[in-house]
């Protein structure tokens, strides 16, 4: 979906700072988190319908509130000693914009259903920062943009560097409680988040480091796997959007071996079972050994799972978005909850115009032929408008359409 238009801000884009006293210290980041392929920003997207929205300055005022639990967020990334980053806690700010753009309306996404894919275009939501490098971005840049419709769309970018996934929800599920109880929709919140953890030296490498496992994600691959790869990457990336709904996922979990979860049945779950405390903590000593080690992208395939963290119930006060997920599509394949279906999951990733073609076909082939006689296929695998019009109407806002 393309948006057309573009955003009339209001004004400078401003620093957020927490609204009281934070801790002023440089805060240690482990090797998983400062590793040199994962310094980037996160964009997370929500769109809120007319009847979910509520005004940016209390949007702004509530994230000042929530800053002083969430202080890292208001500090800045700065580089030490062999191009390891640490994390200034100094009050400096979130960067904070406003903007309006008439041309789109919360429906606009509703009636994408389910496969909606992410469009350059949808850029302009997220303010653009004019920086060197990617320390110098700001942890958290927010922009606050007011459609034509009178819903809202709020668009975060987060540093991957400071938080993941669960420290993301956790944030915008505080910032969000702020917002509410600003509107007395909602219990006072500084009790509840009275204890936020920071300290991130539990992962610092052993001395002496051990390194246990021959880890071959951070193997490089032979130059002809390369070879390979050298046109796709000169291509452009097309996004593909795949819903899997209960009845593919039980498919799916029966071919295999033993129970698993669905997020273990649409990916390697092999691989997924070996991870654990030993095998952390040899990618941690390993990482401290072989500085700038990292995976060997071009035949990596990085998937990052949304669909239990509870991002999509974010709500600010009024009612739950009507659209969430990221912003672009092109950094790795990310498993999303259906917010029409909580048994159902949709996978977003980017692959060349030639390959996502062939993968979105051999997807729809395998899944519409192969269900029981008694599970009918359900088209959404090949974004028929029937069945994007059901979500529409099952979907908990679909009162924005009227």
């Amino acid at each position: 979906m393309e948006i057309v238009g573009e955003c009339e801000y209001r004004g400078e884009a401003v620093l957020v700072t927490p609204s009281s006293a934070t801790p002023r210290r440089s805060l240690y980041l482990s090797n998983l988190d400062d590793q040199r392929f994962l310094r980037f920003s996160i964009k997370y997207l929500y769109v809120f319908p007319p009847s979910a929205a509520v005004a940016a300055d209390a949007l702004r005022a509530a994230l000042a509130r929530a800053l002083v639990h969430y202080y890292p967020l208001a500090g800045r990334l700065r580089h030490h000693a062999d191009d390891k980053l640490v994390l200034d806690c100094n009050a400096e700010g979130a960067l904070f914009a406003e903007a309006f753009l008439p041309t789109l309306t919360a429906a606009d996404f509703l009636r994408a259903g389910a496969t909606a894919k992410p469009h350059k275009s949808w850029r302009k939501l997220l303010y653009r920062v004019h920086a060197a490098t990617f320390v110098a971005v700001p942890p958290l840049v927010v922009q606050v943009t007011q459609l034509g419709c009178g819903g809202m769309v709020v668009c975060t970018a987060i540093s991957h560097c400071v938080c993941d996934g669960i420290a993301t929800a956790n944030f915008l599920h505080a910032w969000a409680a702020f917002a509410a109880a600003d509107l007395d929709l909602a219990a006072d919140r500084d009790d509840d988040l009275s204890v936020v953890l920071h300290d991130r030296r539990a992962l610092r490498p052993r001395c002496p480091p051990r390194v246990a496992f021959t880890h071959p994600e951070y193997h490089t691959s032979s130059s002809s796997s390369s070879l390979l790869l050298i046109q796709p990457q000169l291509m452009p990336l097309a996004p593909v959007s795949l819903t899997f709904t209960a009845a593919h996922l039980r498919r799916l979990k029966a071919r295999s071996l033993r129970s698993c979860t669905s997020f273990e049945a649409l990916a390697a779950h092999e691989a997924k079972d070996c991870i654990d405390d030993d095998y952390v903590r040899s990618t941690v000593d390993l990482l401290d050994q072989r500085r700038g080690a990292k995976p060997d992208l071009a035949a990596t395939l990085v998937i990052s799972a949304w669909t239990r963290l509870g991002l999509e119930d974010v709500d600010f006060g009024k009612g739950r978005a009507a659209h969430m997920g990221p912003l672009t599509s092109e950094i790795y394949c990310v498993f999303l909850p259906v917010l029409a279906d909580p048994n159902a999951v949709t996978v977003l990733l980017s692959l060349p115009q030639p390959a996502a073609d062939t993968f979105e076909h051999h997807c729809c082939s395998c899944f519409l032929l192969d269900l029981d006689d008694d599970q009918p296929a359900v088209p959404v695998l090949v974004d028929k408008q029937d069945h994007d019009n059901q979500l529409v109407r099952a979907h908990h806002q679909h009162d924005i359409l009227a």
